[in-house]
Parts: C-alpha cells; structure tokens; sequence
C-alpha cells in the first residue's frame, strides 16, 4: 500500500523548518547507505547527532508518529531514528532496496515501511521525483511540502536526479506491530469504515460493536507486540 498524507500544512511552520534545517550540519548521505545502496547514493544528510539536530529530529517526530492516519495505515510498533537529506543538482538515490534490518542492539528494528516526509515545495526543483517499483508499473511522486508518503519497504524504489534547484526531505522506517502488509491494509480499511460509521451510527450500535469487536481481535491474532 502507497499512502500520501498531509502531515504538515502550516505554511509558516515549513518556512521555519526550512530557515532552521538550512543551518544544520551536513555530511555525505553515502556514509548511511548499505553496502549496494552506497554506490547509488548521491546527497547529503543533516548531521542529527548534533544539539539542533537533536531539537529537529524531536520537532519533526511528532508529525509522524502522532498522526492518525499513521497510526491506522502503519500500525507502528517503532520508529527509526530520523534522517533530514538534501540533495542538490546531479544529485540523486538510484535504484535501491532498504535493508530489512536497522539499528544495534536495542534499538534494532525491522523495515516495514518506508516513509518520506516532502520539505521542499516541488516548484523550488525539478527531477528529484521519488519512484516507487511495484508490479507491473512504476508510481512517481513529488510531493507538496508537508505531504508525507508511506511505501512498503520490501519495494524497490529510487530518487531521480535533481537536474534545477535543491529537494530537501525527511525519511525513516516503521517496524509495524502488524508485519505483513496485506493484514495492515484489511485493518487500514476497517478503520476507515469504523470511523465512517461512527458519523451516522450510535457508538453502541449492534453494528459498531461488533466491528470493534473485530478489529480487536484481529488485533489479538496478527499483532507481534
């Protein structure tokens, strides 16, 4: 499932994000990439192990893990830490697969879901389009600033080249209490049709409830908590 989200549509806190996130640190995107994806890899990232990075990262988190259609879409168990990268003309990420682990230790996470968080209005660049490899065709998308986009990461999926301006986006992973992506959709469409029905049916309704019911226990039988 490919979802596009607006996240953030304050036109005056993205102007902020972009003045601050301009000041950051940046190093060379490579040095996160897996050993294929390095030589493909052509950007740099925010150096988020800094103070202001730090204070962007627990900005720009909330937007994600707090959203409601998140919750509902990807069911998340957790969330990787953020990266904020920039990529200018000739720059670009090709053809690539994420790896299906992160982290160390702890803080290791299988990647569900990919997601991309759009900073740069799409006028301020051309190229940089984020392409997304399913079966039997190939889905582009270049996102309004604010528009977060979430995509299976089993996917193979790139970013083309900026040929004018500057793209700036914020990315991460989702390990989802739900691993298979089939079982997240069906719970995705209840929800949706649970809170459809919550506008014209009393909450304790017969139809409700047993619909409550349900989601429960799928819930109870798929969630690897």
């Amino acid at each position: 499932m490919i979802l596009v989200i607006n996240a953030l549509n304050d036109a005056d806190h993205l102007s902020a994000l972009r003045e601050r996130i301009d000041l950051l640190e940046w190093r060379d995107g490579r040095s996160t990439a897996g050993a294929t994806a390095r030589e493909v890899k052509r950007n740099l990232q925010a150096a988020m192990d800094t103070s202001s990075g730090r204070r962007m990262h627990d900005e720009l988190l909330p937007l994600i893990a707090e959203n409601a259609v998140v919750k509902a879409a990807a069911q998340p168990r957790r969330i990787s830490p953020l990266i904020i990268s920039k990529t200018g003309v000739d720059g670009q990420y090709g053809a690539h697969v994420d790896n299906p682990l992160m982290g160390k230790g702890a803080a290791r996470l299988r990647t569900d879901i990919s997601f991309t968080l759009f900073l740069t209005p799409p006028s301020e660049y051309d190229g940089g389009e984020l392409v997304i490899h399913a079966a039997g065709m190939n889905q582009e998308i270049k996102g309004n600033a604010g528009h977060l986009v979430l995509y299976p990461s089993t996917s193979i999926h790139e970013v083309r080249p900026v040929i004018r301006g500057e793209r700036v986006v914020c990315v991460g992973w989702i390990e989802s209490l739900i691993a298979d992506g089939g079982r997240r959709e069906m719970l995705f469409e209840l929800e949706n049709l649970r809170t459809s029905l919550r506008q014209k049916l009393p909450l304790q309704s017969a139809e409700l409830l047993t619909l409550d019911k349900t989601i429960a226990n799928l819930l109870r039988m798929w969630a690897n908590a």
